[in-house]
């Protein structure tokens, strides 16, 4: 079969995909699983999320507020989105992928200061419009077939009302065989009269046709399948085809939407309505990995020590990677949440006791740090296998300095800058920057790993390229001494100016990193990293297992 761009040449398809009755339907994991099936269909695709808020990125937010910072490889600090766009594709994503309101505005303005506009009146349409459009326009390239474009918020939103114009006019510029419209919707289900109601969806269509948007497939949400009189409904009342109403069906899994999306037959809709003659799509692989996931039944409780723990979601990227290891390891994962500021006092041990490992996650700000460090404190001396990740490492070298070198005083100057020993440090290049934003370490970097250290088995490479998101470094001053005491830095930046990953051989595995790994990690490819600590939590809970039953057999054969 041809693909598009051997079809026509430099014609890339676009599938916007809109949301309404309600927020989290599940835009992203819609967006996400259509990508995964038009790649199995080995069509080239890349995603983007167009963001109505007024923020530039959510970089400055608060997680409590957006859930995490997804950082892409170029740096940009983007939706949590983007994540699920990755794990879900494989495609690394860029900052040109997220699109918000204030960076749209933040652009006109610049052009309209610097005169590019030629003194003419500035407006939402065509100038804020013709931004947007630019910015989706920009990811049609060569090497890709299809731009999937996920519009954030609610259909019926003011905020959101430039995009979908911005959307509308997409059609008409780049024609209408080369667009599909998506519409995510709700079908709730009325306990009194025992029947799924189809109103809500209908008066949600009618809001986007209002705008000059026409959906070709509607995707809609239900608790229970969708019976043939509600599809029926759908149909004829919002203008779509039968086979064009899709019913996305609760999962247990996330993983399991784009086999869901297959049989229910959402790529071969999209694929008719763009033109695209395809093979069926080859999902076997991932049919796979999503069933070692549901037979996966060795159990192992990991601890995550950190401020947000109330929001999940502000350490999704971490943990899906735990799912992900946890699953390639036949594990039957359990977090426990462990709140940061509560490990530091009485409460620790009952928050500690009975972990098979524990994972301290990057962070910015003093609340919670010292229940950080204890957590570290307590992994070191038990022998509990520890994975921190960018201020994780920072606590363990804080935590090492304090307890294994004598310098009870040690800190970060980010938490304390009169500390006697600031053994975490901004570099000295750093210090006198008014604007911290230009001193961030953002995106990839290259690190060179110790040879024979466990950190280098595990990636089985002599150089890595990691995602980073921080600003203070571990102070050169205190390499040396740090190093004799057993501290071993296990990966360094090529220049060997900056550490990058520590480790303690002596014990079961003790391994952080200034980088965040998570953001690399997939469901059908775990990162390294993650998958040594399950695979160490496991081994620490079987023999723990094992030493049990070994003691009680011996305790029943002792003579009373």
């Amino acid at each position: 079969m041809l693909r598009p761009s051997e079809v026509e040449s430099n014609v890339t398809k676009h599938v916007f995909v809109t949301g309404g009755v309600t927020s989290s339907l599940g835009k992203g994991i819609t967006a996400s699983s259509l990508g995964r099936l038009l790649e199995a269909r080995g069509l080239r695709v890349t995603l983007q999320k167009l963001d109505p808020y007024i923020n530039v990125d959510p970089g400055t937010m608060n997680p409590f507020e957006h859930g995490e910072v997804f950082v892409t490889d170029d740096g940009g600090e983007t939706d949590l989105d983007l994540g699920h766009y990755e794990r879900f594709t494989g495609v690394h994503l860029s900052r040109d992928s997220n699109v918000t309101t204030g960076s749209i505005y933040q652009s006109v303005i610049r052009k309209e200061r610097r005169g590019d506009y030629l003194g003419a009146t500035v407006q939402v349409i065509p100038h804020i419009t013709n931004e947007i459009k630019a910015r989706v326009r920009k990811l049609d390239r060569d090497d890709v077939d299809v731009v999937i474009t996920e519009v954030g918020g609610t259909v019926g939103d003011i905020e959101g009302l430039p995009f979908l114009e911005a959307i509308r006019q997409i059609r008409k510029d780049v024609g209408a065989e080369n667009t599909c419209y998506i519409h995510v919707t709700l079908v709730p289900y009325l306990e009194t009269s025992e029947e799924l109601k189809t109103k809500p969806t209908q008066h949600s269509v009618a809001e986007l046709r209002s705008r000059g948007i026409l959906p070709e497939v509607i995707v809609v949400r239900s608790d229970r399948p969708l019976d043939e009189s509600a599809r029926r409904k759908i149909s004829l009342f919002c203008d779509v085809e039968p086979d064009a109403v899709i019913n996305a069906l609760n999962v247990g899994d996330i993983y399991e939407v784009p086999l869901a999306m297959e049989a229910a037959g959402l790529d071969a809709v999209v694929c008719r309505e763009l033109g695209l003659e395809t093979e069926p799509p080859d999902m076997d692989a991932w049919r796979t990995m999503v069933q070692r996931g549901k037979d996966a039944k060795r159990p192992v409780t990991i601890g995550l020590v950190g401020k947000y723990v109330d929001l999940p979601d502000a350490y999704l990227s971490v943990v899906e990677s735990l799912r992900h290891s946890a699953s390639a390891n036949g594990a039957n994962l359990e977090i426990r949440w462990i709140p940061a500021e509560e490990v530091d006092g009485l409460l620790a041990p009952s928050h500690l006791d009975g972990l098979d490992g524990i994972l301290v996650p990057g962070g910015f700000g003093i609340r919670g740090v010292e229940g950080k460090i204890e957590a570290i404190r307590h992994a070191r001396e038990n022998g509990v296998p520890f994975l921190g990740l960018c201020l994780g490492l920072q606590c363990a070298v804080i935590e090492f300095s304090r307890n294994v070198l004598g310098h009870r005083g040690a800190h970060s100057t980010e938490f304390d800058p009169t500390t006697t020993d600031p053994v975490i440090d901004l570099m000295e290049d750093q210090a006198d920057v008014e604007d911290l934003g230009g001193t961030m370490r953002l995106g990839i970097y290259p690190a060179k790993l110790m040879p024979g250290t466990r950190t280098q088995r595990l990636y089985g490479e002599e150089v890595i390229y990691e995602r980073h998101r921080h600003r203070w470094e571990v102070n050169n001053r205190y390499r040396t001494e740090l190093e004799a005491a057993g501290l071993v830095f296990a990966g360094k930046s090529p220049d060997d100016r900056l550490v990058e990953i520590i480790e303690m051989p002596t014990h079961p595995y003790f391994i952080a990193t200034q980088f965040h790994p998570e953001f690399k990690s997939r469901p059908d490819n775990p990162h390294p990293l993650f998958s040594g600590f399950v695979a160490a939590a496991l081994e620490r809970r079987e023999a723990s297992r094992d030493t049990d039953t070994a003691h009680v057999e011996t305790h029943a054969k002792t003579p009373h």
